[in-house]
Formats: structure tokens, C-alpha cells, sequence
């Protein structure tokens, strides 16, 4: 149901899966709240599958999760839906919970670009694999 929900507004915003090239999802429950019932909700197939599905994603789809009062800030890291070396649209989302969020209460997030970074300048990781000769760290 989540799942479905999150998905359809998604796409409605975009227009059309196609027209996303980056996401993530994020979790917020509140100070009484326990992080694992916002990890159950988002790190479930039956709403990353759709959403990756809904928007012919290839790539994990990169999360947050957070506990915490109104008004506490919220990063989502996002990543390019096909290619997750693509640095272009290595990019972390701030938002503020700014809705009074009772103390259990768990809201979710899922986030889309339609672009990478305007003028990035950060290297491309696949050459710099290839001249290292590894992935090792």
C-alpha cells in the first residue's frame, strides 16, 4: 500500500518515470518512536521494488533513516537510478520535519531529480578504477 501510494505521487509529480534519473527514500519517526518500525516501512520490496520498477531504476535505492524532534534536519543521499558510479548525481537532500510529528509517529520520504549536479567537477569513478587497477581500498 505504501508502496503504491509513494509510487503513484511520485510519478505524478514527474510527469513519467522516465523523467527521473536520481532518487533516495528517507525515514523519520519521532523521540518515542523506535528506528526499526521506520526501517521495516522503508527498506521493504513492496515499495523499493515499485518505486525502482516505476522508474526503470537498475541501481539501489540509497536511504536515511532518523530519529528525531520537529524541526530536526533531515539529509537524503541520492544516486543515479541506472548507474550508481555516476557522480553527477552524487547528491544529499536537507529538509526540515517541519510538521508537528507526534512522538511515535513515523513519516517517510522519497525523493527525485531529473538531473545531475549543474557544472560538477568531480572525476569520473570508472577511469579512476581503471587507473588505480582496483576497486580495493
Amino acid at each position: 500500500m505504501l508502496g503504491e501510494l509513494l509510487t503513484g505521487e511520485i510519478l505524478r509529480l514527474a510527469s513519467s518515470g522516465d523523467a527521473v534519473e536520481g532518487y533516495g527514500k528517507a525515514a523519520l519517526v519521532g523521540m518515542d518512536g523506535e528506528l526499526e518500525h521506520a526501517s521495516a516501512l522503508i527498506h521493504t520490496l513492496r515499495f523499493g521494488n515499485k518505486y525502482r520498477k516505476a522508474v526503470g531504476a537498475k541501481s539501489y535505492l540509497a536511504f536515511t533513516k532518523v530519529r528525531g524532534r520537529p524541526n530536526c534536519p533531515v539529509m537524503i543521499p541520492l544516486m543515479h537510478k541506472a548507474d550508481e558510479g555516476m557522480r553527477s548525481h552524487y547528491v544529499t537532500i536537507h529538509f526540515f520535519n517541519c510538521r508537528r510529528a507526534g512522538a511515535r509517529r513515523i513519516r517517510h520520504r522519497a525523493w527525485l531529480v531529473d538531473g545531475g549536479r549543474p557544472h560538477h567537477r568531480i572525476g569520473d569513478r570508472y577511469k579512476d578504477i581503471e587507473e588505480l587497477g582496483s576497486n580495493e581500498a
